[in-house]
């Protein structure tokens, strides 16, 4: 049965998808893509059978999304599961599910607009205060007024975030999870955000004070399949995407994850990240995703099971072979791992729980059977990589110069 990978949005270099793809793909499964053009690193894979061009930016109506995954289902001409890699196609999907399974194969929940509760950080968080799950201390302006409210009596430095799937396109209140170090700072930027800001102001856990978790689970009809890991650098640092992670056990977090997940009776594949503050010895829930996550690649079982293939089991009626996580495997980005490297290494930062020395390590682009993905995302990154470095050293130098104008 084949796989197609949803996406919402225009960015091509995910590697996710790409993962994705040859995850299924190696095992003969015919795979099929919705790219932003021809020319992306997914639509250059061997194991793609063919894609779909149509570049989205979330600002569609639903409608024309809904219609648009139907006329590309009878273009496949038979049931596909669905594999979105974004949170606006995983809350299009859930929340349009009997328009779409004429069509297509996926979980379903009881409620239709849990993933958009579970990706939005405000429905998030009031789940987590709903079911004991610790996380963050966080705020939810509806104005003005409510920032400077908060900055008068808040404990700096805070982190912003866009709080729902598809307002971020719309509106983003901020390009990603930002750090915000004092009121000044944190009025300046929210005279941008519109007289309803779509933001969260969430409290920071200090980097020295804590360590980054990771959950990929699939909840199907059978025992959830779970796997945990560390992360050792992101970026951008401390704040962004996954640049380099380890497997690593942690039975203490899979129970959290698994029957905090139970609780709201989510059905699918989750990637959730979590931080553990060792001042207070409780691991916090940052955020859920609804879907597989970029690193999926990372959790793989000794039966060779990673998330992706096992949905991809149990929508189909087969079993899902059991066998425990793969140990002290490494996830390495290979394009933003270099900035990501350099970056920790002038802060001192380390994670306690990575092993010294990997057991196998798992590329995000390179692959010896499928080498067009890596070549194109090179010749798409260089450029805008490029002017993304420069860009972050003229702003350090600007600050810098304020610090010290002589």
């Amino acid at each position: 049965m084949p796989g197609l990978i949803v996406k919402i949005g225009n960015y091509p270099l995910h590697h996710g998808g790409v993962g994705a793809i040859r995850s299924l793909g190696r095992l003969g499964v015919p795979m099929y893509a919705i790219t932003e053009d021809r020319r992306t690193p997914a639509a250059a894979s061997r194991y793609l059978r063919d894609r779909f061009v149509w570049p989205t930016t979330g600002l569609e109506p639903a409608e024309r999304l809904v219609e648009g995954l139907r006329r590309i289902g009878r273009r496949i001409g038979r049931p596909t599961v669905l594999l979105p890699t974004d949170e606006e196609a995983a809350v299009l999907i859930a929340e349009h599910a009997d328009e779409l399974a004429e069509f297509f194969l996926f979980p379903r929940t009881e409620d239709p607009r849990l993933s958009r509760r579970l990706a939005s950080k405000q429905g998030l968080h009031e789940l987590c205060v709903q079911y004991g799950v610790p996380s963050p201390q966080a705020s939810f302006p509806d104005s003005y007024e409510d920032v400077e409210k908060f900055a008068a009596t808040a404990r700096f430095p805070v982190v912003a975030k866009n709080r729902e799937a598809f307002v971020r396109r719309r509106a983003p209140a901020v390009p990603g999870t930002t750090r915000i170090g004092g009121p000044r700072q944190l009025l300046e930027l929210a005279r941008g955000w519109g007289p309803k800001p779509g933001v969260i102001l969430q409290e920071y856990l200090p980097r020295e004070e804590a360590e980054d978790w990771i959950v990929h689970a699939y909840f199907g009809a059978g025992e959830p399949v779970l796997f945990t890991g560390v992360k050792v650098r992101s970026w951008p640092p401390h704040a962004g995407m996954t640049a380099c992670a380890y497997v690593v056990a942690n039975p203490e977090l899979a129970a959290l994850a698994a029957q905090f997940c139970k609780s709201v009776g989510f059905q699918g594949i989750a990637d959730l990240d979590w931080r553990y503050d060792r001042r207070d010895g409780r691991y916090k829930l940052l955020d859920f995703n609804p879907r597989m996550g970029a690193q999926f690649r990372l959790f793989e079982s000794a039966a060779g099971i990673d998330v992706v293939r096992a949905q991809h089991l149990d929508l189909t009626g087969r079993e899902i072979p059991r066998a425990g996580q793969l140990e002290g495997r490494r996830f390495v980005v290979e394009n933003i791992d270099l900035p990501a490297l350099l970056a920790y290494r002038r802060s001192g930062y380390t994670t306690p729980h990575a092993p010294a020395r990997a057991s196998g390590t798992e590329l995000a682009w390179l692959a010896s059977d499928d080498l067009k993905p890596f070549v194109t995302m090179l010749a798409r990154f260089v450029r805008p990589g490029a002017r993304h470095l420069i860009q972050m050293y003229r702003s350090r130098r600007r600050t810098a110069l304020r610090k010290d104008p002589s």
